[in-house]
């Protein structure tokens, strides 16, 4: 399931990648993921991961849907090695897999 256009009364959750100042990645989803990302940048909110790891730089987002299958996906994102992190063209391919997957569930 992804998210609809206009869709507006279900929360639309986009899975995300950012890149730290020390090259590490971070995974997240939000609703808002530019908001979410000032975020994680301004320390109050943000996951305790990143704090001084600015500047933070977005190379990933993709729409998902729901919160339940936000968060399975950006679990399975977590335990891929950086080299299929990295690669966001396979990134998006498994992503598309695992959604089709979550459909025939």
């Amino acid at each position: 399931m992804s998210c609809a256009p206009g869709e507006s009364t279900v929360l639309c959750y986009s899975v995300y990648l950012v890149s730290c100042r020390d090259g590490s990645l971070y995974t997240g989803i939000a609703t808002d993921v530019q908001r979410r990302i000032a975020e994680h940048e301004s320390g109050r909110r943000g996951a305790k991961y990143l704090r001084g790891k600015a500047p933070l730089t977005l190379v990933f987002e993709m729409p998902i849907g729901d919160r339940g299958l936000a968060q399975r996906v950006e679990s399975r994102i977590k335990r891929l090695p950086r080299s299929e992190k990295v690669d966001l063209s396979r990134l998006g391919y498994l992503i598309d897999r695992w959604l089709i997957e979550a459909e025939g569930q």
